[in-house]
């Protein structure tokens, strides 16, 4: 039996792919036992991941070394594992593993990491383009084959209940989640006219929209509710108000998503919804979602994707010109399939209440 611990990623998004890695690892040793550390903003997802043990909080400050508690934590996990995953491509990324003397200790180079990581190895994108890929690889010796699975996260049913009991939404209708922001900046942000112009059609044909996003998102949230300028109360933002956790609660409840290339798409993809991701600056081939109900909308111009945080061109064509009814379309062609869907669906859209 393994003892495994896999520092994981500071990005919501990223951390949600590690769980590709930890089935992989169960998959090669049943027996194992996965455990995860990350930063607070990510760590709570470990405990919704199939595979993980233990999900534990490194306390050190975002952007910060923190070299002297880094290398203290290290020291109180000494004995407790045989090997060790960096997936960040950090060095203070890998401090812990060696303070803690885990005698093997394997991740890709970056920032000098020769004698930090037993097992170092050159990122190959050619190989593994994909960043589930690059992350799924490391389960494994270097000449292998993997599996990549889509990732998996597992909601709280009771939590889900609660939380929207305490809300006091009524939940006749099958819920939409529209995740409007993107902490990497605006160049990933779909405008909030579309996403209200969205919310209306979705209405129209009888879905609920909530909005979900970090309290950072607040405003924008707000702004997306006032621009669908619903009158019955199928729209409401949830941005802001709920942990990450309780969040992942409430978007279980949704049939379907539609996200920018942020983590929330990786949330949504992971609990099985159906759902459509917004690419603009960056691209599908790199972080697209993942799962078996998904689609991508982008538009194939000459200046995308240009991996940057605004518009180098200033005008942000790759998201103002990704039509609404382009993304509506996508998103019906998903729930399509779904028939207890459709009965629901054709008694709302007649009801004259609605």
């Amino acid at each position: 039996m393994t003892r495994t611990l896999i520092v994981a990623p500071a990005w919501i998004g990223d951390m949600v792919m590690a769980q590709s890695l930890v089935a992989e690892l169960k998959a090669r040793d049943p027996t194992g036992e996965v455990d995860l550390i990350a930063p607070p903003w990510t760590a709570p997802l470990g405990q919704r991941m199939p595979g993980v043990r233990t999900s534990l909080t490194m306390n050190q400050a975002h952007g910060r070394l923190d070299l002297f508690e880094r290398i203290a934590m290290g020291r109180r996990l000494k004995d407790r594992y045989d090997f060790a995953i960096v997936l960040p491509r950090s060095l203070k990324s890998a401090v812990i593993p060696l303070a803690a003397a885990i005698p093997e200790r394997r991740g890709y180079l970056g920032e000098f990491r020769y004698g930090v990581l037993t097992q170092p190895r050159r990122l190959d994108p050619s190989r593994w383009p994909r960043t589930v890929d690059q992350f799924t690889a490391l389960a494994a010796p270097q000449a292998e084959t993997i599996t990549v699975r889509p990732p998996t996260l597992v909601a709280d049913p009771g939590s889900a209940r609660d939380l929207a009991a305490r809300l006091d939404v009524p939940l006749g209708r099958p819920v939409i989640a529209l995740c409007p922001g993107a902490e990497y900046g605006p160049a990933k942000q779909w405008p909030a006219v579309h996403f209200a112009d969205l919310g209306r059609r979705l209405i129209g044909a009888g879905y609920d929209v909530w909005i979900f996003g970090s309290p950072k998102e607040a405003a924008l949230g707000d702004d997306i509710a006032g621009l669908i300028g619903d009158r019955h109360g199928h729209a409401i933002t949830l941005v802001g108000r709920f942990s990450l956790l309780e969040s992942l609660d409430l978007m279980s409840l949704c049939v379907g998503a539609v996200s920018n290339d942020s983590g929330l798409m990786h949330v949504a993809s992971a609990l099985g919804l159906c759902v459509v991701g917004l690419y603009g600056s960056t691209s599908p081939g790199i972080t697209p979602p993942l799962g078996s109900h998904v689609e991508v909308a982008q538009l194939e111009l000459v200046c995308r994707p240009c991996f940057q945080r605004t518009c180098p061109l200033g005008h942000l064509d790759c998201l103002t010109k990704l039509e609404p009814n382009a993304v509506f379309v996508r998103l019906s062609r998903l729930l399509s399939g779904r028939s207890e869907l459709r009965d629901q669906l054709s008694q709302d859209v007649t009801d004259p209440s609605h």
